[in-house]
């Protein structure tokens, strides 16, 4: 089978696929450094992460380090790693909280819908429609628990939290937490919001 950036800037006849993004070199077609550095796959479709602004960098780093901190030793959090939802889709969410044995593997380029307990999606001007809709749905489809949604109100971070409803295997939304973050599940966290580092 032919590469498939033999066919850039349009997609290979196939389309691309989710083990494309583990062969993709880090210039791009015509020598770019770090071309590819920050794309994620989302229905067949490569979608090019816009750089981000300095919220979305302090949320990243202040929930991985928070929910690190309180995960069981059974679990681990990690930030931008790929979940490779199926053939066609594999996107990047910003922080995940995924199974100790699988963070542990340094060889994983992704993870698989059954090693990830939660997952966490700071909203961006430029992502807004994929964080709030698109993924959502794939997150909910491919069956992973517990999802977050961190949106910027006035340079504070207000987290929409919800479970899989596995009777309807969509999201129902469980709570909207301003300041401080208290949930049980998947395990017991307690974060204050306001107090992540600047």
């Amino acid at each position: 089978m032919s590469s498939a950036l033999e066919y850039w800037p349009a997609p290979p006849p196939w389309g691309w696929t989710a083990d494309d993004l583990d062969r993709l070199p880090p210039e791009g077609p015509n020598g770019e450094p770090d071309f590819f550095k920050h794309v994620e796959l989302i229905d067949g479709a490569l979608v090019f992460i816009s750089p981000q602004k300095r919220f979305h960098q302090r949320m990243i780093r202040g929930l991985t380090a928070a929910l690190g901190d309180l995960a069981p030793e059974q679990m681990s959090a990690v930030d931008q790693m790929d979940v490779k939802l199926g053939h066609r889709t594999r996107p990047c969410p910003d922080v995940l909280v995924v199974d100790a044995a699988a963070a542990d593997d340094d060889e994983h380029t992704c993870y698989t819908p059954d090693e990830v307990r939660l997952v966490v999606e700071v909203v961006s001007p430029e992502s807004e429609e994929r964080d709030r809709k698109t993924k959502p749905a794939r997150y909910a489809e491919a069956g992973i628990a517990h999802l977050w949604r961190v949106e910027n109100n006035d340079g504070k971070p207000v987290v929409y939290v919800y479970e899989l409803d596995p009777a309807t295997c969509a999201y129902g939304l469980t709570g909207i937490h301003h300041g401080r973050l208290t949930v049980p599940v998947p395990f017991p966290i307690d974060i204050d919001l306001d107090a992540l580092p600047r």
